[in-house]
């Protein structure tokens, strides 16, 4: 769930993505989904294979615009929250709804 500097890309199906975050809950994706959508991205979410029925199901999200980064759209602050702040890393990984741009305390 943290943000990495490597910039991931791949294939979903037939078409191209820049990949967000792989292997993640029901919850996260949805989170996630909402909030590039409501920045304009086109969204695609695949499934993980499970082992067992037992297991959760993991999600993997991506996004159809191939020079997406997601560290670099939120330290450069490209990212709106759904009431119109700039999201932060705490935001991002949904530790925080504050949306004070200081990283420090």
């Amino acid at each position: 769930m943290a943000l990495e500097g490597k910039h991931t890309f791949g294939s979903i199906g037939d078409t191209r993505v820049s990949f967000v975050e792989k292997k993640i809950p029901e919850e996260r994706k949805e989170f996630l989904k909402k909030l590039l959508e409501h920045n304009g991205f086109e969204v695609i979410v695949e499934e993980e294979k499970r082992k067992s029925e037992e297991e959760p199901q993991l999600y993997t999200v991506a996004v159809t615009d191939m020079v997406f980064n997601p560290t670099t759209y939120v330290f450069e602050r490209r990212l709106k929250t759904f009431d119109g702040h700039k999201v932060t890393q705490d935001y991002w990984n949904q530790k925080s709804e504050d949306t004070n741009p200081h990283y420090w305390k």
